[in-house]
Formats: C-alpha cells, structure tokens, sequence
C-alpha cells in the first residue's frame, strides 16, 4: 500500500500499467481534491460507485451503498436484461438502479469541486499471438506466477478441481512451500446419467495421493445444498446463470472453519490456455454460419455478438427485457476493440472472456464468498505477467489436432508431472447435479424446497433425468429469491 501511495504520486496513472497486482482502491488527493478508483487489469476485486447529489459513493460491496442511493432497490432493466440473455451481467450497471462497476482494468478519476469525472484509464491485456511455446520456460512462468500469489505467511488453501489448472498450482505450491493444503468436493449422493459428478473429486484424490497433499473433501448433500441457499443469494448481490452457486458458498464456508485465511484456485486458466470445448467449435464454419451468421469471425463485432449466444437457454423475462441489438451496442461500450486481433479471432474471444466472463462470475463469487468468511483470494493465473505470456501464443498452439484435446501446451509441459487421470481427462465443469436431485425426489428437504416455490411436488415429469434441468430453474430461483432478500421494485 505505502509503495502504491509513491508510485501514484510521483508517476500518476501510468504507474497502474506497472504493477501487477489484484487490487481494489481509492485515493484521495487533498490539493487536487480528487478521487481516484481503480480495480485491477484482471476484475479480481471489485468496486462500485455511484453518482449523487452529494457527490460520490463508493465501496467493494453494493450492500453498504444501497440506502445512500436514490431508487437503488429498482431494478437496473439493461443489466438484468443481459445476465438473462447471457447468464451474467458484464456491463458497467449493476441490477441496482444509479449504481456502477468499474469493469476490470478500469480506472476513473473524480473531481470533488465540480462533482465531474474528469478522467479514465483501462489496461489491456491483448492477444498478440506471435510467441513461440517451450515446455520449460512455460513451467518456469507457472512457477514464478505461483510463487508471485505465496507471498506471506498465513495457511493457503487451494481448491483443488481435478482439473489441469488447479492441479498444476497445487503442484508447485508443494515445491514451493513444502505442503499443498487442498479441498475438493464430492457429490453425494452421485446421481450419474449424463456424466459422472465425482470424476473431479477422484483424479484430484489421486494427485493428493501421490503428491501427499493435505487433503479434504467437502462433501455437498442436498441438504448442505439447500443449507448455504439463502447465504449464496445474499453473499453474491447480483444473481448469475449458475446452479451451483450455493456450493461454492458452502466450499468457502468449510474453508474458512478448516482455520484458511488465503485460498488459492486455477481461475482463468480456461480463458488463456483454451480450456473450453468452445473454443474449438469456433474452427468450424458450418456452427459459426449457425451462430453469427458467417462462416468465421472476420471482426470485433462478430467476437461480440457470438459472445452474447453464449448461452444456450437464456432466461424469460416477462417484464421489457432489452432487445439483442440494444444489448450488443451497450457490450460494445464497455469493451472496444483494443482486444481484437485479426489474425488470432479465437484468441481474442478468449481475451473478452478474461475481462467479461471471468471477473463477473468466478472472481466475483470467489470474493464475496471467501470475504464473507474472511479469506482472500488469489489466482496465480490471473497475474498480469502470466497472462500477457499466455496471451502472446496464438490458439493454434493451444489446441491439438482432436476437437477434445484442449489446452494442448499445459498437457505437454506437465505431460510427466501430474497422474494420467488428469492429462487425459475430458474438460468438465466444477457442477452439482441438482438437476438429478430434484428429478430423483433423493431428499425431502429438496422436495420441499422446490414445493415453496412452484406450489408442486418436485416429480418433475416434463424434465428430462438430466443435469440440465437444473441449468434454467436454479437461476430462475436465484433471480426470484434476490428479489425478496434485497426488497426489490420492478
């Protein structure tokens, strides 16, 4: 903080191009009587502000700015509009009615005297896509990276996915400091149909293993999901296109009682290293003519319009939701084409993701849920050299030969370090299978759950036995519960 203060005083703005860091200020300068907010080149932390008669409010949570702003329990209808249509919201309002967000990387200056601001500022992390990969020095980037989120001395927890990203930080972070405390979680009971929930919760048992990691396994029941509900719509202020947002509560709340201050997790990885089965469907023309009306992505607008299908069942909503043209050209706004590059357009879709997608969803949860139970995060992979490193090879080099081999150069760096269980394993996501709970009727609490809030027995005979059918409901019920818990106005 001390080296922050120098650095804005002697160097102003331009020192943010400087640090890295994840970051969430406010800095005051008495002779110019100006305010400065600013919020890191990744959206790790967040910060909100809003504009009123008196002057400005700010904070790192809506909650405590909500009485000081005029009409803020009004829905924001361009925000809802396009979390509905996208499955989060990340344009600069808030659901809230006056107040904002800085988006990640973003920086404004305002003036006290005139109640103006006067000045922005926004880093740019940019796909150059013109460096070479080398195993050993891509090894050496994850090292220092890791190395760059240990700093202090208090018990680091890592959530441990079973994924390639979280595996390969909890691998270094035991190089490093000589344990690894790592946490992942199992599903009980494990309702498989179309994929098994607990594959991620095996292989990391098997790196634990061999690696003798300190490991934990956080076990989500029905009921423990049901237990952390309301906490997970309250914590989060803002709802999200997520069925599993009340695991992720109570993965944190374990955390925090397993004696964790600071957590550390593979976030963005799937971002900078094309970790998504997407990614790959954007090589091929026919379901890119499907998408975007064009058989590959020739500019900045294409890379933002297919960004706004990325979803496959938005949300209905029955009060004016804002048209996909309206919506495209709010998007446009706030992310300008400095991202684009016409020679790598997958990787710059992957650069929207980082900025848009990653900061609004997983860095969002993860910072109100861990400070909820005060621990801090960090995301060795989200550090500003890493990302630059990984953003300057082109996709082509991140995707093998086969539609389902992903993240090609990270399998191949660390092709003789994590087990085969890992290096093999198909891309899946971090779920719980709600959706098969409710269709199965396993858990009265469930059953009841879902009664409070449609009047009916959760037998749900037009759903399909599937994890799907938690994909609409569950954020429908978020979306309904946020309204009462935060006393909103239509």
């Amino acid at each position: 903080t001390e080296l922050l203060a120098w650095g804005l005083d002697k160097f102003g703005l331009s020192f943010i191009d400087e640090i890295d860091s994840m970051h969430g200020f406010a800095y005051y300068e008495v002779d110019k009587n100006t305010l400065t907010l600013s919020r890191d080149h990744a959206g790790i932390k967040p910060v909100y502000y809003a504009e009123i008669n008196e002057g400005l409010v700010f904070g790192s949570e809506i909650k405590g700015m909500l009485d000081k702003v005029p009409n803020s329990r009004t829905m924001d209808n361009l925000a809802v509009s396009f979390m509905a249509r996208t499955g989060i919201n990340a344009l600069r309002n808030t659901f809230f009615t006056g107040i904002k967000k800085l988006l990640a990387g973003e920086t404004i200056v305002y003036n006290l005297t005139s109640k103006k601001i006067t000045q922005t500022h926004r880093v740019y992390i940019r796909p150059t896509g013109n460096k070479k990969f080398n195993a050993d020095e891509f090894r050496s980037k994850v090292k220092k990276t890791v190395e760059m989120c240990s700093i202090g001395r208090r018990k680091i927890g890592v959530f441990l996915s079973g994924g390639l990203d979280s595996s390969t930080i909890a691998y270094e972070l035991k190089l490093l400091k000589g344990e690894a405390n790592t946490f992942t979680n199992r599903m009980e009971p494990n309702v498989q149909a179309d994929e098994d929930y607990n594959s991620d919760a095996n292989c990391a048992k098997v790196l634990a293993q061999q690696n003798s990691f300190n490991h934990k396994e956080v076990v989500i029941t029905p009921e423990a999901f049901i237990d952390s509900w309301d906490d997970c719509v309250y914590y989060m202020e803002q709802p999200v296109y997520n069925p599993s947002m009340s695991m992720y509560c109570a993965t944190n709340k374990f955390l925090s009682e397993n004696d964790i201050v600071v957590t550390m997790a593979g976030d963005m990885g799937d971002e900078i290293l094309a970790g998504y089965p997407k990614y790959w469907k954007m090589k091929n023309t026919l379901w890119l003519e499907k998408q975007i009306g064009k058989r590959k992505i020739e500019t900045w607008d294409d890379v933002l319009t297919l960004w706004l299908k990325r979803i496959k069942r938005p949300l209905q909503l029955t009060n004016n939701p804002v048209s996909d043209d309206k919506l495209l050209d709010e998007f446009r706004k706030c992310y300008p084409d400095e991202l684009w590059n016409p020679n790598d357009p997958i990787g710059s879709h992957m650069a929207l993701d980082c900025v848009a997608q990653v900061p609004e969803e997983m860095f969002s949860r993860n910072d109100k849920y861990g400070m909820a139970y005060s621990m801090e995060g960090r995301f060795p992979f989200a550090t500003k050299m890493f990302m630059q490193y990984c953003l300057s090879m082109h996709t082509d080099l991140k995707l093998g030969p086969d539609k389902r081999d992903t993240k090609s150069f990270i399998k191949k760096a660390y092709l003789d370090k994590l087990p085969k269980e890992i290096i093999n394993k198909l891309k899946t996501g971090w779920t719980v299978p709600v959706g098969h709970w409710l269709t199965t009727t396993v858990s009265t609490k469930l059953n009841n759950f879902y009664k409070e809030r449609t009047g009916e027995n959760s037998k749900l005979d037009v759903m399909k036995a599937s994890q799907k059918a938690g994909k609409a409901i569950i954020p429908a019920w978020m979306v309904s519960d946020w309204i009462k818990k935060y006393k909103m106005s239509r």
